[in-house]
């Protein structure tokens, strides 16, 4: 049976991904931060809880240190927590706005990743699954036609950029493992105030289809729940 972590699961796309990867016959660990969101969030998918915060390197081992206790390996790492970070006016930020951006969508990967390396290496078919964004798209948020044109928000364009180039380079240097990045596209969720055109379902797509993907499925791949993204 696969087994696969979620960060930041107890909400939104997080926990959608988990319901359907459940409902697909995946052994899932709900990852989040607060307590008692993870805990009644995998009580009702029926999945097991495991506390981790991707912004502290105690929070993080201790949750890789957990799972290696109970299943001893896992097959899917799901990078999904992510925060939004101020929108509108690039003049007003601070640097404290950055990091705080920064450590949990681009670092907090980072450390998740190498954390959990150890346990995917155990995986007949280890595979990570960066959620990213279509806002880090060079090439869509310079098309006026599309939405993500539309939205000023810098440090979260910034981080997902970040993010589809450091998919593509763990891509290319973990041979032994798959790894690529999903856009859900503009969904509704808690992250822009359920603004989205696209309901959760719809937008856990691309994620979920990352995550079942059979042996010998391509690496280093940014993916829409249309199809493949240019790396632009």
């Amino acid at each position: 049976m696969t087994i696969t972590f979620i960060t930041g699961a107890n909400k939104g796309l997080g926990r959608e991904t988990a319901r359907r990867l459940i409902e697909s016959g995946h052994t899932v660990l709900v990852g989040a931060r607060d307590r008692e969101q993870g805990e009644e969030a995998a009580a009702a998918l029926g999945a097991r809880y495991v506390p981790i915060d991707v912004t502290d390197d105690a929070s993080v081992a201790a949750a890789a240190a957990d799972v290696a206790a109970h299943e001893g390996r896992i097959d899917v790492l799901i990078n999904n927590a992510g925060v939004h970070g101020p929108a509108g006016d690039p003049g007003d930020l601070t640097a404290a706005d950055a990091r705080a951006v920064l450590d949990v969508n681009v670092i907090g990967v980072v450390r998740t990743t190498a954390a959990f390396l150890p346990l995917l290496r155990r995986s007949d078919d280890p595979a990570i699954v960066n959620v990213s964004s279509g806002m880090g798209s060079l090439a869509l948020t310079h098309d006026p036609a599309r939405p993500e044109s539309r939205v000023i928000v810098p440090l979260y364009t910034s981080s997902k950029a970040a993010l589809t180039m450091l998919t593509t380079q763990y891509a290319k240097g973990l041979k032994d493992i798959r790894v690529n990045a999903a856009d859900p596209g503009y969904t509704a969720t808690d992250l822009n105030g359920h603004s989205g055109f696209q309901t959760v379902t719809e937008g856990t797509d691309a994620i979920v289809a990352l995550a079942t993907e059979g042996p010998g499925a391509g690496t280093g791949r940014f993916v829409s729940r249309h199809g493949d993204i240019a790396w632009s």
